[in-house]
């Protein structure tokens, strides 16, 4: 059975596919999608290499809430 964690991977991974499709579909789009994809990813490889760390790209505002 997979962890939330592993769950949560693979759904950011679906997403970042389902970027890549939409900007392959639309040239004008493609660079926007391709950056979202990558997000996806990133996000991903996170969750599954620490997932109770926290975002490395926080800012003070975020610490504050």
């Amino acid at each position: 059975m997979a962890t939330n964690a592993q769950l949560a991977a693979r759904l950011l991974r679906n997403a970042a596919d389902f970027f890549r499709t939409i900007g392959a579909d639309n040239p004008q789009l493609n660079s926007d999608m391709e950056t979202n994809a990558q997000t996806y990813e990133l996000v991903a490889d996170w969750v599954e290499s620490d997932p109770s760390g926290e975002n490395p790209l926080s800012d003070a505002k975020d610490e504050e809430d």
